[in-house]
């Protein structure tokens, strides 16, 4: 992977040098990449430029993806957003009092932003774009909610775009502090950050050649050299370790199981009366492969805790239902489409089929992994063999060439086309999960009204996506400018996510060895939340839980 640049826009000097851990040997890295992409040399290769990801602020554009180049208040230097960050108003630097303020991730499950004032300086935990609904990818545009020359330090408890992808538009916008990440996070936030960055400059390209965009010129909402100014202010901190974040304010990060390098975050604010604050990031399920469970958490003062699924619990033996999900497309006698995030869902996709057909549960079908990014995180995946669990390293250990066959890279625009071609039983994993952009499209497009054709919907699916347009049934979706006719057979596999349950949540909440003083309940649907926050009172019996209000103010002390 490339070097962090220690460039950064707008001057200023760095006073922390950028460091990585030490890689695995070759040997391991490479036997750990065969595992986890299951191939054997067929590999759609040469070398073009990664174009996969969706620009996670905008909506889709005339290519399929997410276009942030459509949006009035763009973010080049000089635009309106950039007087506005330089307007909007701090009140003070410094609080007498802890406070936490939501500036996103309330209300909603994107977004993520929390401020937390102190004696000692301001910082956010996570720093994302909001995605799914066009009022909420609208906010990615306005006036940031905070002056980001006003935050002093960011922490970030993973690299998906909903948590991370503001960074580089702070970083424009006048923040000049560290952002500490896990080594992982910091490796993955390389392809994420570049990407989107990439894409958004894309969109506004084609934006003003092709006129449809009704402002000029259309203005990406951050570039790639605003990522890579964020890129070279990451302080990655390993797992575990305290380290100082602000005058009197020190954190730690546990595992949170959710993706790579995934964190809950314990803040401890010392002063005369201590207090810990603790973020449970987006967590993760307990024995899952891959990864290591969700670590506990003993003691907070203040609980924010993710709600995604706060409100369901997964269907048991995912394993199972993904195995008669591939039987009956292999029956039909078309392909299986399967949007999949990058990061997470395609890597232990590769992980279940490996095992299902090792099992003889599933046949062998040609495979497709149609994502560049989701290739270039399965080699981040490979480099970090500390973060694998018992049954990876035991896979790794042993791995069998033969069951690695079957799995094609698809790398180039090109060879993603000519899948079009291919007829017959095969798999199909592409970005984007939700459906909002990515190659996916161009196979929704393709085959959505072959009835031989299944699209598996492995994961959540956002208000507004695709994606959730499909899980609800609709008759047609709206893709390259017409409605696309669904006679696919569409299936529903909730048990892969990589978000903890409402009964998973609650058993990590048990762990705590006395109830927080306040609990705020964050990063869901108002129905899961509000789900949530009745099962933690009702069930485990703690009495100061709320459902997080966008923009709210509250204190950290009482």
């Amino acid at each position: 992977m490339p070097s962090v640049s220690d460039r950064e826009s707008g001057g200023g000097s760095q006073p922390w040098e950028p460091r990585r851990p030490p890689a695995p040997s070759g040997a391991t890295a490479d036997v750990a990449r065969a595992v986890l992409v299951r191939i054997r040399g067929r590999t759609r290769d040469h070398g073009s430029r990664r174009r996969v990801r969706p620009g996670a602020a905008g909506r889709a554009g005339p290519n399929g993806r997410e276009a942030g180049a459509r949006r009035p208040r763009g973010g080049g230097r000089g635009s309106p957003l950039d007087r506005a960050a330089a307007a909007a108003g701090a009140p003070g630097r410094v609080s007498a009092l802890p406070s936490l303020t939501f500036l996103g991730g309330a209300g909603t499950v994107t977004g993520s932003k929390h401020l937390v004032s102190t004696p000692g300086g301001r910082l956010l935990l996570d720093c994302g774009l909001f995605q799914g609904l066009e009022p909420l990818r609208r906010r990615n545009w306005g006036p940031p909610p905070v002056s980001p020359s006003s935050i002093d330090a960011i922490v970030l408890s993973h690299a998906h775009i909903d948590h991370s992808g503001a960074l580089p538009l702070f970083v424009r916008l006048g923040f000049r502090g560290p952002i500490f990440a896990t080594p992982p996070t910091q490796d993955l936030l390389r392809i994420l950050l570049l990407d989107a960055a990439h894409l958004q400059e894309e969109e506004a390209d084609a934006a003003n050649r092709h006129g449809w965009s009704k402002h000029h010129p259309a203005l990406p909402l951050f570039t790639a050299a605003d990522a890579e100014a964020a890129l070279a202010r990451v302080v990655p901190t390993s797992f575990g370790a305290e380290f100082a974040v602000l005058p009197g304010v020190s954190a730690r990060f546990r595992r949170a199981g959710h993706i790579l390098g995934a964190a809950s975050v314990e803040l401890v604010l010392r002063d005369r009366r201590p207090t810990t604050v603790v973020f449970s990031g987006d967590l993760g399920r307990p024995n899952r492969p891959l990864l290591h469970d969700p670590e506990p958490v003993r003691r907070a003062d203040v609980l924010l805790v993710e709600s995604t699924y706060g409100d369901r619990r997964h269907a048991p033996a995912a394993e199972e239902a993904l195995a008669a999900v591939v039987r009956a497309a292999a029956d039909r006698g078309g392909a299986l489409l399967v949007p999949a995030f990058a990061v997470g869902r395609a890597q232990e996709l590769l992980w279940h089929l490996y095992v299902l057909e090792a099992a003889g549960k599933i046949p062998a079908l040609p495979t497709y992994l149609d994502s560049p990014m989701a290739i270039a995180v399965t080699d981040v995946y490979a480099r970090h063999p500390s973060e694998h669990d018992e049954a990876l390293r035991a896979a790794v250990a042993a791995a069998d060439p033969q069951l690695r066959r079957r799995v094609t890279l698809v790398r180039r625009a090109e060879d993603s086309k000519a899948l079009n071609d291919v007829a017959g039983p095969m798999i199909v994993i592409a970005g984007s999960g939700m459906a909002t952009g990515g190659r996916i499209l161009h196979h929704l497009h393709h085959r959505l009204a072959d009835p031989r054709t299944t699209v598996l919907l492995p994961g959540f699916q956002a208000a507004g996506t695709r994606g959730r347009s499909l899980q609800d049934g609709a008759a047609t979706v709206r893709m390259f400018g017409h409605d696309v006719p669904v006679r696919a057979h569409v299936a529903v596999l909730d048990g892969l996510s990589a978000h903890a349950d409402r009964e998973e949540i609650l058993a990590w909440l048990a762990r705590f060895a006395a109830p927080p003083r306040a609990v705020h309940v964050v990063h869901g649907e108002p129905p899961a939340a509000e789900a949530l926050a009745a099962a933690i009172r009702t069930r485990l019996h703690w009495r100061s839980v709320a459902v997080a209000a966008d923009r709210a103010h509250v204190p950290l002390r009482p």
